[in-house]
């Protein structure tokens, strides 16, 4: 007789593989056409198919501790995707912008973990002020994973320029590591309470935090990192030019290394985040390995996978019951709470300080970059660090029971917010698109025809060429802003040319004609792909190496100030649309 067997796993598999593959088939025109956000459709996917809805799986019946799975599911997925973005970024990138980063990673970061604990601290009450520390700290760093969603996507390559994508997921890369700090201090001195402790004061807890979170775990976790980092890209290398490490190996050799790091790490009790970041950096500090592996969609397969699969666990985990559980603990007051973590906890600090960070060069930038500093699986991560430190039947119960529904509710929140922001903003431009077409075309035929022309850029009174030049590959903006500026970003065919006519008065030529290393526009190819073609298809046309084409830069206008970008983002220059000799930063 036939029998079904229903099983925990055989139904995640089912919804999991089911999910990805639905939504593989209208990927492109969900990401490209809608600029729906990934993390936003899996966690709703998860809701729908978790306990709370549909039922259809629910991780609590995987195992008797969904803490512990929670905390290491977040770990891998931040491990992985931290360390990508180590190896994401272009070369010696921290030793570059190390003010911008340090800017981020301290001043900003403290503020906002004060301002998040004032605010929890004001809207629920019950708790003391230290506790609400710990939960601040929690939801203090940035997330890589929905990070790297928002930097990714033909919204992110036509709107916002590669310097500020970097620096964003440079930023989530080392604070989700650097938040052992924040919430260990407080922790520790909530913990000189607990009899089982071995530290009962004040001076005892500071200097434990001292010795075992910043040095220990911070420190060393950083100078491990770099060590391994290096000796990986020389053993790579080594192996490499002496053919002696297969194409597949090759590219899977930075998800091998996150889990090495991982394991020894964990072992001796150090930051394995931080160390995975750090590890990602030293591993492609001479560029190398990135080069040899961007032309590939290795990594960004690995990014959907993880993207989907962990957000989809956390819309499936979302503690409903507890939203409201708890008299101190209502929907109004989460509500109130998500609303101003959103607008104040990042957003000013940037903006205040944006002189201190040099790599943004706009306050439009520093607008972007405060707002999108999402709350996602290093916030999951965080709260299942503090609640294994938090012993079950403590004084501390009353944080106990809070601190996931706080911060899982404010992961919610960041995931809807940073989600919709982007659709909703297209959405009400091709409205406003479409009412001044129409408007135009019932009373001004004939001039909206000549109004949509490209306008001309004047970058000064040596300028020979246009827009409307051959060497200019253009993207115009349209009346409503489409391009999400207020004047025109276009890409340099040419790029020496007009630049070079443009400040010819001073000798000088933009960053745009200077040779620089590419980003993401490639046509080498590498020589370990080459060698794998002639393995594969035998010598032939795989021999006749082609030309290198040099990456184009980008300019666009801002105000009466044009912004010029390096096709790497490494090198910015905002100057004058009259003055192109009287360069404002650089």
């Amino acid at each position: 007789m036939v029998s079904l067997d229903i099983t925990e796993t055989s139904k995640a598999l089912a919804v999991s593989g089911g999910y990805v593959v639905v939504i593989g088939l209208i990927s492109y025109f969900m990401k490209e056409r809608l600029f729906m956000s990934e993390s936003l459709v899996a966690t709703v996917a998860g809701i729908i198919f978790g306990p709370i809805a549909l039922g259809w799986f629910d991780p609590s019946q995987w195992t008797d501790d969904l803490n512990y799975l929670t905390l290491q599911v977040a770990r891998i997925v931040i491990a992985i995707q931290v360390l990508f973005t180590g190896i994401a970024l272009p070369k010696a990138y921290l030793a570059r912008e190390w003010l911008s980063l340090v800017t981020l990673l301290g001043p900003i970061m403290t503020t906002a973990w004060f301002i998040v604990s004032l605010l929890i601290w004001g809207l629920i009450p019950g708790l003391t002020f230290l506790e609400c520390l710990v939960i601040g700290a929690c939801v203090t760093p940035t997330d890589p994973v929905l990070a790297n969603a928002i930097c990714k996507g033909r919204f992110a390559e036509q709107h916002v320029p590669l310097h500020v994508r970097n620096i964003i997921v440079a930023e989530a890369g080392a604070n989700d590591g650097l938040g052992y700090p924040f919430l260990y201090l407080p922790l520790y001195l909530i913990l000189i309470h607990e009899p089982t402790h071995p530290r009962h004061s004040v001076g005892g807890a500071v200097a434990e935090w001292i010795y075992n979170t910043v040095l220990y775990e911070i420190v060393l976790a950083c100078v491990i990192g770099a060590i391994i980092g290096f000796v990986a890209r020389k053993v790579l290398r080594f192996a490499e030019e002496r053919d002696l490490i297969d194409h597949e190996s090759f590219l899977s050799f930075g998800v091998a290394l996150t889990f090495f790091t991982l394991g020894v790490v964990g072992i001796i009790g150090s930051d394995d985040i931080l160390c995975c970041f750090v590890v990602g950096n030293s591993f492609t500090w001479d560029d190398w390995f990135r080069k040899e592996t961007e032309d590939h969609a290795f990594q960004d397969v690995i990014d959907q996978l993880l993207n989907s699969g962990v957000f989809l666990f956390i819309g499936a985990i979302l503690p409903w019951s507890q939203f409201g559980n708890f008299e101190s603990i209502t929907p109004w007051r989460l509500v109130i709470l998500g609303i101003l973590v959103m607008l104040v906890r990042r957003l000013p600090w940037v903006l205040l300080l944006s002189k201190w960070i040099p790599t943004l060069k706009t306050w439009r930038e520093a607008s972007f970059a405060g707002f999108f500093g999402p709350i996602g699986v290093g916030a999951v991560f965080y709260t299942q660090v503090a609640l294994q430190q938090l012993p079950e039947g403590s004084s501390r119960e009353r944080l106990r029971n809070s601190i996931l529904p706080i911060v899982y509710f404010l992961v919610f929140t960041s995931v809807i917010v940073h989600g919709v922001t982007i659709p909703l903003g297209k959405g009400f431009q091709r409205v406003r698109t479409l009412t001044i077409t129409r408007s135009q075309s019932a009373s001004f035929a004939d001039t909206a025809r000549v109004s949509r022309l490209p306008p001309a850029l004047p970058i000064g009174a040596g300028a020979s060429g246009s827009p409307r030049s051959p060497q200019y590959e253009e993207r115009q903006e349209d009346p409503s802003g489409e391009m999400g500026r207020t004047g025109i970003r276009f890409d340099l065919e040419h790029r020496g040319k007009s630049l070079a006519n443009a400040s010819a008065a001073e000798g000088t030529r933009g960053i745009l004609s200077r040779p620089s290393s590419p980003a993401g526009l490639r046509s080498r190819t590498s020589s370990h792909d080459r060698d794998y073609a002639r393995e594969r298809e035998g010598p032939g046309e795989q021999d006749e190496i082609a030309e290198e084409v040099e990456p184009r830069g980008q300019r666009w206008r801002e105000g009466s100030n044009v912004v010029e970008e390096s096709a790497d983002g490494t090198r910015v220059r905002v100057f004058k649309r009259d003055q192109p000799e009287r360069v404002l930063s650089e």
